[in-house]
């Protein structure tokens, strides 16, 4: 009994083990497989290194370009949620054709009082009437700004607010009073004062007061939304006088989302009727909401990160056909080892697991040092871009980079591996 009870404890520790290994065969062979693997590949380092050169360069070209386009189209949704999801913009239309020969189609103050008196459902609604670019002048400093003429509800529409100052009025429409609110980057431009209210400016010519400062805004594909120079529509039309024919833009909001296509279909039917066109006429406006231009940037940049996707993925094919021969030499190279383990009981799927193991830790491996160096290209070219917002890894990117990376070496490991576990012992023994 006693000696029964003295080498229980002793004992016991083997048992344990042993039960370990008969509850999770799988789990042991793969922490025993992923140890081999990683000793093989310190054991050939540089040539490691060169085997998933391929597989590198093509996560991180991968991880770099949807970084970029992610964090650019991060940077659209966030503008876009300015402009709010019930806005609506009319612009007139004219096709190539009929603007080469000079025949222009145009939205006038018309058409915006027919919209604002005869279509219901709108909450606001303003006119944008825009001159190009203009020269704002400043003591000795001159800039170049997008000068628009517009009303008191283009704050609402267009989501512009003051960050010093007030915004335009009814009655400075009603009075065509000269006076202006600058953006940001206007003010940067002419050097003006922290608070620019009461100075004067000169545009085009003619002296304005300044009355506000608009609220930073950033950029949007390229544009600077604070590069503009506001005026009342009424006061611009005065400015512009009869040297040319006005040309104006529609901006409104749809009191109820449910609204939106019964507004905008009533829009449309209108402006055909106004504009006097027959039934088969092509339309000579385009009437397009915040929602559609964010879902046709959204269908660019996908088809754009679908194509450089594809591009750059014939790299890390390059990378799987670079591990298959770099295995396919692994096997000739360890041709004895694999006849010994077959004399001692390895089984055949023993060695196949093995040396596919060993080709998809290469593939991971490399597919990790690829995120790391895509992130980084990504987040330094956006750096290096004036105003280009910052890079944005989705998830989804680093789970694609990594997932493909493990399906190459998957792939590209089937080869070495079937023919690694066909070797016949006995001839793999004789091997030199």
């Amino acid at each position: 009994m006693s000696t029964d009870t003295a080498a229980g404890p002793g004992a016991a520790a083997p048992a344990r083990r042993s039960m370990r290994r008969t509850r999770s065969p799988l789990w042991f062979a793969l922490s025993e497989g992923v140890r081999s693997a990683l000793h093989s590949i310190r054991a050939h380092g540089f040539r490691s290194f060169l085997t998933t050169l391929g597989i590198i360069i093509g996560v991180a070209s991968v991880i770099a370009m949807v970084s970029i386009i992610q964090g650019l189209s991060f940077a659209i949704g966030q503008q876009f949620q300015g402009l709010g999801s019930n806005s609506v913009t009319v612009t007139a239309y004219t096709p190539i054709e009929e603007r080469l020969q000079g025949r222009i189609k145009r939205l006038t103050p018309d058409d915006l009082e027919l919209i604002r008196h005869r279509v219901e459902g709108i909450q606001s609604i303003t006119p944008v009437m825009t001159s190009g670019i203009g020269q704002i002048r400043y003591g000795g400093q001159t800039a170049s700004a997008q000068v628009i003429g517009t009303t008191y509800t283009f704050q609402d529409v267009a989501q512009y607010y003051t960050a010093s100052g007030r915004f335009l009025s009814d009655s400075d429409e009603d009075t065509r009073r000269r006076v202006v609110v600058i953006g940001e980057t206007v003010a940067g431009n002419l050097s003006l004062p922290a608070d620019p209210v009461g100075e004067f400016v000169q545009i085009n010519g003619e002296w304005l007061k300044i009355i506000g400062l608009l609220e930073p805004r950033g950029e949007i594909l390229g544009n600077d939304l604070d590069n503009r120079v506001l005026m009342p529509f009424s006061t611009m039309q005065t400015l512009t006088g009869n040297r040319a024919r006005p040309d104006i833009q529609i901006q409104l909001t749809v009191a109820n989302r449910g609204d939106m296509e019964a507004v905008v279909q009533r829009i449309g039917r209108l402006l055909r009727s106004a504009h006097g066109l027959a039934p088969d006429d092509d339309d000579d406006f385009q009437i397009q909401t915040a929602e559609e231009l964010r879902n046709t940037i959204d269908s660019i940049l996908t088809n754009v990160t679908v194509v450089m996707g594809g591009i750059v993925g014939i790299s890390l094919l390059v990378g799987g056909i670079g591990i298959m021969n770099i295995m396919l030499v692994s096997v000739t190279e360890r041709t004895r080892e694999i006849g010994i383990c077959k004399a001692i009981g390895a089984k055949r799927h023993h060695i196949l697991f093995q040396f596919l193991l060993e080709a998809l830790v290469l593939c991971l491996i490399g597919g990790l040092v690829g995120l790391a160096i895509g992130y980084g290209i990504g987040a330094l070219a956006a750096s290096l871009i004036p105003g280009f917002p910052a890079a944005h890894t989705p998830l989804w990117a680093v789970a694609l980079a990594l997932g493909f990376s493990a399906l190459v070496g998957v792939v590209f490991g089937i080869l070495p591996a079937a023919k690694a576990a066909n070797l016949d012992p006995i001839s793999s023994l004789r091997y030199e």
